[in-house]
Order: structure tokens, then sequence, then C-alpha cells
């Protein structure tokens, strides 16, 4: 028997449903189906909508056989967890010998169907109640895509042809080729014909060459776009508190509409003069690359199959780039800068790869990032991506002059430009100041292994310093950081301030834990070694402040007041 609590309301991932007579099988298998093919779930049998028990029908009380019944009403089937909630615990008296059970889904890895061939998911309706919908021809691309299973930027598309592509397109594509240092020079070779086949913006269908969706994205004439890929829109928009100073509509092809709104940021992207000794360098508010890559990454990885526009907004706050699409399967924003690379349109972002619009290793994110670190700024924030969404913000900020000068003066030493991870840590420290390989690991979510030898890296390079050992080992900026930008105070601060403050600290943690505290309590609260603690310990027993509360590695420390 289990002991889960059944939650409070129904959600996208949560469905009750009441059994005062048999819940019809097409209803329940519905659900199922329709919970697997968004993100999984639970469906509470035996519960109203209100959340209150009610008791499971007869028919459906066998976990065992609702699971095989699940299995067998599905396809491919679906291998549902059925289990009885213990409602002990769930504080009504109504609620005592009802049996309630708990149907485990899991989130699919293909389109799951009802044996009858029936396809739903689950959606949130306008006043955030969830319920269960078909799932139309067009989602399912959708849903293939985001399960990475499909490619529809490869599709041909049958009522396009040949002379929907733009001759000015094809000169323009030829042109960011030779002018893209990282672009494949090779297809400057060859004919207009073999570009676009080795782009794979064409494919032969019954002996004819017929473009793909990449094709009339990239290259193809504006009103053959809005005819045969109406979905291909964007928008530039700039706020000033509530006025609107620009509002611009961009619906042609990829190539031109990329770089018409990087010239439109242009106006809207100031420049500081920030000095370097004898030098000057002029800041951006924006990086220009990092801009560049967020916005291919948006058109590359934007769900065609969707309405909606990719979308440009730069308001007080900073740059806010948006597309229709989620992250695919198996991105997270916990994992963004970790997971291997891989994206909805593989065949759009390679062309543009080889073209030198987009990143040839997958990880423009990684120069997103790159463009906020290197100045010392806020990082990119995509905690207002969603499911149907991919949202990233970038904050105006002021660069971090010191910062900068740290990273322009290691990396000149060193002839070479610092890892992303390294840069990485380097900003965790400067804003946490004093951080343990456990604390980076979880905001970076590297491996502790990982971190471990960057972190060491930055030790022998003089940009870090260790503290303590063992697991309490911690690390800061090193005071020759601090020195370089004239803030000495700061180091004494994040050093010695520490240590003066330690004895507050071991006494009020003892006095939270009931009068006694320990060596170990001690490592770990001030990320000190077994050392540094137990002479912290002898002087607060000298000072008549602790006492010794049993021997060896019992040993307990207690306040004398």
């Amino acid at each position: 028997m289990s002991k889960r609590a059944i939650p409070q309301k129904e959600s996208i991932g949560v469905e009750f449903k009441s059994e005062p007579k048999p819940l019809p099988d097409s209803e329940l298998i519905d659900t199922i189906v329709a919970l697997s093919n968004t993100e999984g779930g639970t469906l509470y049998l035996g519960v109203d909508d209100s959340g209150t028990p009610t008791g499971v029908h007869p028919k459906h009380a066998d976990p065992i056989q609702l699971a095989a019944f699940i299995a067998n009403k599905t396809n491919p089937p679906v291998a549902a967890r059925v289990s009885t909630l213990n409602l002990d615990n769930e504080g009504c008296e109504s609620t005592k010998g009802a049996k309630v059970l708990a149907i485990e889904v899991p989130r699919s890895q293909a389109i799951i169907a009802t044996s009858e061939g029936k396809i739903t998911r689950r959606r949130l309706k306008a006043d955030g109640s969830p319920e269960t919908t078909p799932l139309y021809p067009y989602e399912i691309i959708t849903r293939l895509s985001s399960l990475g299973q499909l490619d529809y930027s490869a599709f041909p598309l049958p009522d396009a042809t040949m002379d929907d592509f733009s001759p000015d397109e094809i000169i323009h594509l030829r042109l960011i080729l030779n002018q893209n240092s990282s672009g494949d020079k090779t297809l400057l070779e060859l004919s207009d014909e073999e570009v676009l086949a080795a782009l794979q913006m064409t494919r032969l269908v019954d002996g004819k060459q017929t473009p793909t969706v990449t094709g009339i994205l990239l290259a193809g004439k504006s009103e053959a776009i809005n005819r045969v890929m109406p979905t291909s829109k964007a928008v530039f928009q700039v706020l000033e508190g509530t006025e609107v100073r620009a509002n611009i509509d961009l619906d042609g092809p990829l190539l031109s509409t990329i770089e018409r709104i990087r010239e439109l940021l242009d106006p809207w992207n100031p420049e500081r003069e920030i000095e370097f000794g004898l030098f000057r360098e002029s800041v951006p508010e924006f990086d220009r690359r990092a801009f560049r890559e967020a916005l291919v990454n948006a058109f590359g990885h934007r769900d065609y199959a969707s309405l909606g526009s990719v979308r440009v907004l730069i308001d007080d706050e900073g740059l806010t780039i948006s597309n229709p699409g989620g992250f695919i399967e198996g991105v997270t924003l916990k994992n963004l800068l970790t997971v291997d690379p891989h994206g909805r349109n593989e065949t759009l972002m390679n062309a543009l790869k080889r073209i030198g619009l987009a990143e040839k290793t997958g990880r423009g994110v990684d120069r997103i990032f790159e463009g906020s670190l290197i100045y010392g700024k806020p990082l990119p924030d995509y905690s207002g991506s969603t499911a149907v969404s991919v949202r990233v913000f970038i904050a105006r900020g002021k660069p971090d002059v010191e910062f900068m000068r740290m990273i322009d003066d290691e990396q000149s030493r060193l002839g070479k430009t610092l890892s992303l991870r390294s840069l990485l840590v380097l900003d965790r420290l400067k804003e946490q100041r004093r951080l343990t390989i456990n604390d980076l690991s979880d905001q970076l979510n590297y491996t502790e292994p990982t971190i471990r030898t960057t972190v060491e890296e930055l030790v022998e390079t003089g940009l870090v310093e260790a503290w303590g050992g063992g697991k309490s080992r911690s690390y800061t900026l090193s005071s020759s950081v601090y020195k370089v930008a004239g803030k000495d105070i700061g180091f004494v601060h994040q050093t010695d301030i520490d240590r003066i403050r330690y004895e507050e600290l071991i006494l009020k943690l003892a006095s939270q834990q009931n009068g006694i505290v320990s060596t170990k309590d001690i490592e770990e609260l001030l990320h000190i070694s077994h050392r540094q603690a137990h002479r912290q310990i002898v002087k607060l027993i000298e000072e008549g402040k602790l006492i010794q509360v049993g021997k060896g590695r019992a040993s307990r420390y207690a306040l004398t007041e």
C-alpha cells in the first residue's frame, strides 16, 4: 500500500476520475494516452473533481489487471504503474474505506494511440484547468520534432517548384558565404543548383528537384513563403516605458530577415568606452555575436508547424528573443549548457552552419552566455521558457571593468581564451565570494570531477585560492585578483572578517541544536578543515564558552550558559 497524498487539484499532469459507476473504457484510455503524449503524469481513479476520494469501482479495483488492460488498449503499449493509495493521512473521515488507485503514466518517446487509433493530448484551458483533446495531424509533427524523431525542415514541399526560389536570395547566400570566415568555401565552387542540393534546400522527388522547407525558408520568394510556409514570421519591437518606438513585421526569407534584424538592433544598442590603461574598448549594451547566435537559434530551432512569430523585443529592462516551440526532448533549463547539442530542425541548422551564420559545434548557447560573461554582466535568463516557447532575456547592465581586466590579462598571458566553464566559475565566485565544489556543481550543473578539474586549474593560474581541506574545502577569487582590482578591503572582508565571525556563527549553531555542536558541524558550517575546526573549539573551551561532553569520536561540545 502506497502512502502518497492526493494532490489538491488537477493540472497538466494530474487528472481525477470519480467512479460511482464504471468509467467508460474509452474515457479511461483516452486520458492515459493524453498524459503519455504530453508530459506524463498520474490519473487518480476514484477521486472527484474537487480532489475528494470517492472510491474506485470494483471493475477497476485490481491494480495488476488494470495495468494489463491499459497496455492492451494502447499502441505502442503504455507501461503504466498502478498502485492502491493509503488514505489514512488524508484528514477526512469520509475517506476511510475509500479505495483509490494511482495510475502513473510515463511520458512517451513516440506518438501513443488507443488500440482503435485515436490520439489525444493534454492542454490547459483559458481558466487554467486541464482537458483531454485530440492530437491533430499538424500537432503530430510538432510532437515528433520535439522528441527528435522527425526533421520537418527536411520535408520536400509538394506545392513548391524551383521557380519559387529567389535568384537575388541565392546571390545573397553566396555573398554571406564568402564574407563569413567560418562558412564552407567549397560551396562557392558549385553551381546554384548544386549549392541548393548540397545544403539540402532541394530534394529529388519523382525524378525532379523539389524545394524543401529549409530551401524555401532560406531563399524562397516572399510570395512563395507566404503560400507554402505561412508560419515563417518575425517581429522586431522597441518599447520605452509604455511607448512603442518600433514595431516591424518581417515575413521574407530567413537570410534577409536575420540580416535585417541585426541592422534594426544597431540604433538601440549603444556602446560604452572602457579604459584599459592606454587603450580604450567599446562595449555594446548587447554583445553582437551573442545576439546573432540567439537570433539564429530562435529561427533555427523554432517550431515551423505552429503559428506564431520569432519576437525580438528591446525594452527598459533589456533584450528578449522568443520563438514558438519549447525545448526539444532532453533539454531543460538546468542542463542547457551541458546537454549534447541537438535541435528540432537539423537540416535547417546544418545549412546555417555551412553558410557561416550558426556555430558549427552546435554550441551557440555557449556563445550567448560568453557574451555576458566576458563583460561581467548578468547571465542570460531562459526561465521564461515554457512547453510551447523558448524565451531568452539578456538584461541591461554596466560592464564590470575589473572583471573584464582580469579576464583580458589572463587570456593575454595564456595566449588563448578561457573556457566557458572557467568563466562560469569565476562569475559565480565574483557574485557569491566563497563556494565549495559541491556548490559550484549544483549551480552550474557540471559533475563534481569536471568542476574540480576546472577550479584546480584556476588555482594553479593564481586566479582562485583554496581554503580548508576535504569535503569542506572552499574557494574564493584570489587576493591578487582583488589587489589588481584595487579591492584589498573586499578580500579582507571575504576572509579575515569571516574568521572574526567564526565564534559568533559556532555559538549560534549550538544554540539552534539544543546547545550542542560537533567538530563535523563546524567543518560544514564554516567550510574549513577538521584541524581548523578543532582549533576553534579549543579556543571556545579556553574562553569558557563551550565544555566537552563525551570522549573520542563521540565528543560533543555544549554551551556553558
